[in-house]
């Protein structure tokens, strides 16, 4: 596996293996030089959200780049407050306008249970998925998105949405690092031809100063983080490291000349809930 190397959705698209994060890149300058130094480094794939509030400063770095546009891999999402039809279809027009760009490559319902959604009833967020749903099919259709997908969906979430989709989710984004794999989650996934993103793949910090982690970097010559998204890669997930500092954007893709073994990887998983696990959609309070 090398940088260059991508995953098929089931539409056919191709997305690149490794992502790069922006979850709490400030916009501005943070942003913005985050994005350029990511560029540089050789990312071509680019996460961000509308509730970070970055769309415009990582869309000025994705143009000062001179990098051409179809090489490059965009993603957005939509955010708890555009749950409906009509609010989805203004939502994805703000991003794109704020991004500066034409189309993105994915579009992703960031949330499947929103707190404004739960207070309209146990149910309601079926039906509000349902439509936000369609108003993705739409824009997939006329070519403003070139995928359509989820984040933070648990299996009913996705089975609900299969009562009236007309396309199936080709991405589901979560909360995956050893501390929280998800497993039933993924096998779902896998089973139904959606890919596993892992957004905080070092467990949004948690991770890195364990000292079974620190062993294994120490064996393979590789940091903390580097040991942390290469088990990403061997589960078959595709992560999104996030930094805002220029060395670490470059050290956390220095991760395609080694593997691990099938006992280091045990090791790895042992160490289910020491970080935390995935925040649950029903009950956020947001």
């Amino acid at each position: 596996m090398a940088l260059t190397e991508t995953y098929t959705l089931a539409n056919g698209v191709q997305i690149p293996v490794i992502g790069f994060g922006t979850w709490q890149s400030a916009d501005g300058d943070v942003a913005y030089d985050a994005v350029k130094w990511a560029l540089e480094a050789g990312y071509r794939h680019i996460d961000t959200a509308a509730i970070y509030g970055n769309e415009a400063s990582v869309g000025r770095a994705i143009k000062d780049s001179g990098i051409a546009r179809d090489e490059l891999f965009v993603t957005t999402k939509l955010w708890n407050d555009a749950h409906s039809y009509t609010a989805a279809k203004a939502a994805l027009a703000t991003s794109l306008e704020t991004l500066g760009l034409d189309y993105v490559d994915l579009y992703l319902i960031h949330w499947p249970n929103p707190a404004a959604v739960q207070e309209q009833g146990p149910q309601a967020w079926e039906q509000a998925n349902a439509e936000t749903w369609r108003a993705m099919e739409e824009a997939y259709a006329d070519g403003k998105v070139r995928a359509i997908g989820v984040s933070n969906f648990q299996i009913h979430h996705l089975e609900a949405l299969a009562k009236t989709q007309k396309i199936a989710p080709m991405v589901n984004q979560s909360f995956l690092n050893p501390s929280d794999e998800q497993a039933e989650l993924v096998a779902y996934d896998k089973a139904h031809n959606i890919l596993d993103e892992a957004y905080s793949p070092l467990g949004t910090g948690k991770l890195v100063h364990l000292p079974q982690v620190a062993d294994l970097a120490a064996k393979y010559g590789k940091s903390v983080p580097q040991i942390l998204i290469r088990w990403s890669l061997e589960k078959g997930f595709l992560p999104l490291p996030k930094s805002t500092h220029q060395a670490y954007i470059q050290a956390n893709l220095d991760v395609f000349d080694f593997s691990l073994t099938p006992e280091d990887m045990s090791t790895l998983d042992a160490l289910q809930g020491v970080g935390g696990a995935h925040t649950e959609p029903d009950t956020a309070d947001f």
